[in-house]
């Protein structure tokens, strides 16, 4: 039970499923550790993607095989129906330039459906805790079906693959993408969803009396979601407004939106009732068009900050954002776990070519770790990287002349230089819209960057493999505090250091919403097990935990009961 196999199995939760493999016998279970052993079901960092990809019975394309001359044809769900649309939108492979998915450009009269949907669902939701509270029962179940099926290993390599194939990435990052959304789905089987609704009560002044504090469904609800993680952040808030009574209606990046497609098909093959919800395929005017129109109680949306701001001016503040991350790094002054940092750094800046909404923008990095080699070491690390693996790849918001030209401005401030990088990957077929460029690092002096006429520029956050690095030391600790409050947004953050009375300085005098400390810090940290998501923006959501999904998926609704007895000898008292 020990062996590393057996702890393998355990942790990966595979136990159960294995154990009902036709092969039960004590030959047929030495058979399964092996696999488990030589596979590794657990995928790890510079695995290659696996081949043979089986298409799973409820999914509609196979991920490894479409292409050009096999396109994928996406569809809309409404009203519990899949359907297209008059006209097609050609997406291209992120890697050559081809078309290989087919995407309902969904626009003008044909979004009337969408909004008939979304005000078939009343205010109250389609379950809250007074009414059809079976439904979170019925969600529990199907929660726990998905994870399992999720969970299995053809399925995950399944949507890895899918992942990879329109948001290029390592296959760990796409394997481990899935990993979370499957984990999540479990960690809500069951009771959870109910319990995850309950409220609570206070008693009330005289006997018959008592308030109780209910969450509640907001109804018809939009989720907007972003090209980066494809299944990770439209499952995990799609599962929270699910199971919370709402009835969403679910826009994902056009690049992006079949890997939601087949995750829906997934959710439908595991009981969920498709009328439940709705899914558009459209571009961002049409989808702006259906959320002035549809009655949308709250909308969740994850991208820029720029639409984000139009949205919550259009919406009235109705809004749950998770934005922009100019995300910092600070190392604080010991020098310890040299490698483990270094490599953690790179994995924060690189990891999916930049384009996470935690990646690491920015460096301060104290004057022990400079002298220490910090920055050549992560240089050295950082040319491992390759476009065969995919552990760097396409930027997709970014052209690589975009990236350049924002380089070469930062290369005017006074002291500015490439530490390493800088140049344009080459050798590639991926097509003109997209950037290609290697890791690189722009290093600033820490006095410069806080100018007015370059603050700016050098907080501005490049989606991709691009970072700002400046040094301090001891003397001048409050300049990087500085820049920490003058930032326009908190996301994540790291402090670099097992220095109690340094990070307790630190975490004092910042605000960033996820913000990890210690020498194995990291920005980039958005598992199912804590709180994802910015601070200090009322309109700020989370994702994953249970405190999230109440607070981005329900409203506070107190009901107070007061059927008491009237006290014996009552008499109408004088109005007050």
């Amino acid at each position: 039970h020990d062996s590393p196999t057996c702890q393998l199995w355990e942790g990966t939760k595979t136990k159960p499923h294995m154990l009902q493999h036709p092969l039960t016998s004590r030959v047929g279970r030495q058979a399964v550790l092996r696999i488990l052993g030589t596979r590794g079901f657990a995928a790890k960092h510079g695995d290659p993607f696996p081949t043979g990809i089986k298409q799973p019975v409820w999914a509609t394309v196979n991920s490894e095989t479409m292409s050009a001359a096999n396109p994928a044809q996406l569809s809309n769900l409404c009203a519990g129906k899949w359907e297209g649309a008059k006209e097609n939108l050609d997406i291209v492979d992120p890697m050559n330039g081809e078309v290989f998915i087919k995407m309902p450009n969904t626009k003008g009269t044909e979004v009337d459906r969408f909004v008939a949907s979304a005000a078939s669902c009343p205010k109250t939701g389609l379950h809250n805790p007074l009414k059809h509270p079976e439904r979170y029962v019925m969600y529990g179940e199907i929660f726990h079906q998905a994870g399992h099926e999720l969970s299995r290993p053809e399925v995950m390599d399944y949507f890895a693959w899918l992942i990879a194939r329109v948001m290029p990435k390592a296959y760990y990052q796409a394997w481990y993408e899935v990993k979370v959304t499957a984990d999540f789905l479990k960690n809500f089987g069951g009771d959870n969803c109910r319990f995850n609704a309950g409220g609570i009560h206070s008693s009330g002044d005289h006997a018959g009396q008592e308030t109780r504090g209910y969450r509640w469904p907001f109804g018809p609800v939009a989720i907007v979601a972003p090209f980066n993680f494809p299944l990770e952040i439209p499952g995990l808030q799609l599962g929270g407004a699910l199971m919370m009574g709402n009835k969403p209606t679910l826009k994902c990046a056009s690049t992006v939106s079949i890997v939601m497609e087949q995750f829906v098909r997934m959710l439908i093959h595991c009981g969920m009732p498709p009328e439940d919800m709705d899914m558009i395929h459209c571009g961002g005017r049409s989808m702006g068009e259906l959320i002035k129109k549809a009655p949308f109680r709250v909308t969740q949306f994850t991208g820029s900050s720029g639409v984000a701001e139009n949205l919550a001016k259009e919406l009235h503040g109705k809004i749950r954002v998770e934005d922009a991350g100019f995300d910092w790094k600070i190392f604080g002054p010991d020098v310890i776990d040299f490698d483990y940092v270094a490599w953690q750094a790179d994995q924060d800046a690189y990891a999916c070519s930049g384009q996470k909404c935690s990646a690491q923008s920015m460096c301060f990095i104290h004057d022990n770790w400079m002298k220490a080699g910090i920055v050549e070491k992560m240089a050295q690390n950082a040319s491992r990287r390759k476009l065969q693996d995919l552990s760097i790849g396409p930027v997709l918001s970014h052209t690589t002349e975009e990236m350049l030209a924002h380089m070469n401005r930062l290369l005017e401030i006074p002291g500015a230089y490439v530490a390493f990088g800088g140049k344009p990957l080459e050798n590639h077929t991926t097509p003109k819209q997209y950037g290609m460029l290697e890791p690189t690092a722009v290093f600033v002096p820490i006095r410069e960057a806080l100018k007015p006429e370059h603050f700016g520029e050098v907080m501005t956050e490049i989606f991709g493999p691009f970072q700002v690095l400046t040094s301090y030391d001891d003397d001048s600790l409050d300049l990087v505090l500085e820049a920490c409050e003058r930032m326009s947004h908190h996301l994540t953050a790291a402090v670099v250091s097992n220095d109690v009375r340094f990070r307790d300085k630190v975490l004092g005098h910042t605000v960033n919403g996820t913000t990890y400390h210690g020498i194995r810090a990291r920005t980039t940290g958005a598992p199912q097990n804590h709180w994802f998501g910015p601070a200090g923006d009322p309109r700020g959501a989370g994702i994953g935990t249970p405190y999230a999904i109440q607070l981005v998926w329900s409203c506070h609704r107190e009901i107070i009961q007061d059927h008491g007895e009237i006290p014996k000898g009552w008499k109408q008292p004088l109005p007050s």
